[in-house]
């Protein structure tokens, strides 16, 4: 285990609201997580779709485009939370979708009860980069990069598996390769929105005009996320920022030829399948894997 002085989470000087969400992260990650996930995913119905995430693959720029492309209303951080649901909470959420459906978020792997869903995936580099910013920001982790890496590749940072497991679960999954699943690229959304979000509007069977599309993609800039952060009270409560820069390939500047060796070594097969480029594609010279001591996340 790493003596690592500045690593774990220091819970004196918390405010009571930052308590109870390290104590609910904690909880998240501990053994009672599985019966858990189990009592929410029940009593779903066959006209809701999923719209799937690792953490921090920029789910929540999505679902804020999407819920005004969906409702028709202005996207903020309570009216999203509220509309779209979360296993669990799915039961109050509105029928939003044909049939009745339920338009309901996710972080988990695969289940089988996703029947139908969108699965949002991220270079898995940036995402692990963006979970280093938000974690250190929000004091749950005070390791260096290397010793993140090493917990990130383990699966140890946030209760859902590692990246590569998690996004290996949804492209071997029964619903693959069928009409039941949407595989959207974060770095594609982002290039080219409009023709994205409109493919995901008629996954969804929602018929929806071009000019709400480019309106909600243009009301859910950078800036504009940020200031509606800033507005809502449990975010703005919050230490760090939950909005980031939302970059793409943002990790060719951020991270070294060995650090990318240890993550292709690892996993380099899933960012072969989704056509990411290895460090071997970006680096002329080979480069070689160093031992790294074992850290902890909180």
């Amino acid at each position: 285990m790493n003596t690592h002085p500045n690593v774990g989470y220091r819970l004196q000087h918390q405010r009571p609201a930052s308590l109870f969400r390290h104590l609910r992260y904690k909880v998240w990650k501990s053994k009672a997580r599985a019966p858990l996930v189990w009592l929410r995913h029940r009593n779903f119905r066959p006209a809701d779709t999923f719209f799937a995430a690792y953490p921090r693959s920029g789910s929540t720029w999505s679902r804020f485009v999407l819920f005004e492309i969906l409702t028709g209303r202005e996207a903020g951080f309570d009216t999203v939370n509220a509309t779209i649901r979360g296993p669990g909470g799915h039961k109050t959420a509105p029928p939003l979708l044909p049939g009745g459906g339920r338009f309901i978020g996710t972080h988990e792997p695969y289940r089988n009860t996703y029947k139908r869903a969108i699965y949002n995936v991220r270079d898995g580099r940036d995402v692990l980069l963006s979970e280093y910013a938000f974690v250190t920001a929000l004091g749950r982790f005070h390791g260096t990069l290397d010793d993140f890496i090493t917990i990130f590749l383990r699966g140890k940072v946030n209760g859902y598996g590692t990246w590569h497991n998690h996004v290996r679960s949804w492209l071997d999954s029964p619903i693959a390769q069928t009409s039941n699943l949407l595989i959207v690229r974060f770095d594609n959304l982002r290039s080219t929105p409009e023709h994205w979000f409109k493919r995901i509007a008629e996954f969804l069977g929602v018929d929806a005009d071009p000019l709400r599309i480019r309106n909600a993609i243009a009301n859910n800039s950078l800036d504009q996320m940020r200031a509606k952060e800033a507005r809502s009270p449990q975010k703005s409560s919050a230490q760090g920022h939950f909005v980031r820069q939302g970059t793409v390939q943002g990790w060719r500047n951020k991270l070294t030829a060995a650090q990318l060796a240890r993550i292709d070594e690892t996993a380099g097969d899933i960012l072969a399948r989704l056509e990411y480029p290895l460090s071997t594609q970006v680096y002329d010279e080979p480069v070689l894997t160093v031992p790294h001591r074992q850290a902890t996340v909180s």
